[in-house]
């Protein structure tokens, strides 16, 4: 089949490993921001044209929650009208589209986990965000899965795993927040997701919408650094902080500019049972990319 396969954001976290899970299906062409302005929806449509791919997966996203506070009309810009215009593009061609969003989408206040067809209701910018370009991809009409995940890492670039190793390093004990709960979801695991649906729309025109994405099972931000720093120790991380150190708080007591949704759980039973996957617990590509940061 003639035609590339168009990543926008090929140098964040996901963009980088589906540069890996996408070279099986085909030539992939990874952009970064110096290639395209994400903030004009007519360069994006211009240079997809000039590409014309055979599908487009978008990995490109405004991800700083609190300062998005302030740049409102700069994550707006990125994470809602940039996807418009790729999912429009995607559409006309008549080819598949795949966009990541995010659980903050939701409240978080819903007791049990979180199905796709559950009310959202974002806490912050950032989520409103990311909710608009949800209902712009939507509304294109083109066959376009969007795949909603929750407190994605990598071993490339910033996050909190890698922000708990080194404060760990530095400090004598930590306070994490132990009252949000979700599932710590590798780029790894949602670059191999892609490339399994992507090749699977690519023989069923049906298949589009909104599919949870997230790794099993589920822990607060406190359980999630008291596993990290604490297999990094078994690994022989020569680190300050240990298990005992590590004091869960509040959210009350983090007080941050944008709000949290304090539950994340998502279900992703939905996105199993189509596509005939089985999402592994979080605990599996946390050690996996933790001997990657250490070795």
């Amino acid at each position: 089949m003639a035609g590339v396969i168009l990543v926008f954001g090929g140098n964040g976290q996901v963009g980088w490993e589906l540069q890996r899970s996408l070279a099986v299906l085909g030539a992939v062409v990874a952009l970064d921001r110096a290639a395209v302005d994400l903030a004009s929806p007519a360069a994006i449509s211009a240079l997809i044209a000039a590409q014309r791919p055979r599908a487009i997966i978008n990995a490109a996203a405004y991800t700083a929650v609190d300062r998005a506070e302030q740049e409102r009309e700069l994550a707006f810009a990125i994470n809602a009208t940039a996807p418009a215009a790729m999912a429009a593009a995607a559409a006309m061609a008549g080819i598949p589209f795949i966009h990541y969003s995010s659980d903050y989408v939701y409240a978080g206040n819903k007791p049990g986990v979180y199905v796709e067809t559950d009310a959202t209701e974002p806490l912050s910018a950032y989520g409103r965000s990311k909710l608009a370009g949800d209902e712009a991809v939507l509304a294109a009409g083109g066959q376009a899965v969007i795949l909603r995940t929750s407190w994605v890492y990598a071993a490339r670039g910033a996050n909190f795993m890698k922000t708990m190793l080194r404060l760990a390093d530095e400090r004598d004990s930590l306070w994490v927040v132990g009252d949000q709960v979700g599932a710590p979801t590798s780029a790894e695991l949602l670059a191999d997701v892609a490339a399994q649906v992507l090749k699977q729309m690519w023989g069923n025109a049906g298949l589009r919408g909104v599919y949870h994405c997230a790794a099993a099972g589920e822990t607060s931000w406190h359980g999630y650094a008291s596993f990290v720093i604490g297999e990094a120790r078994r690994l022989g991380a020569p680190l300050k902080v240990d298990a005992a150190n590590i004091v869960a708080i509040t959210t009350a007591d983090y007080p941050t500019p944008a709000a949290r949704p304090a539950n994340s759980r998502l279900d992703c039973s939905s996105l199993e049972r189509t596509f005939g996957l089985q999402l592994p617990p979080w605990q599996v590509h946390v050690l996996r990319t933790l001997k990657e940061i250490l070795v």
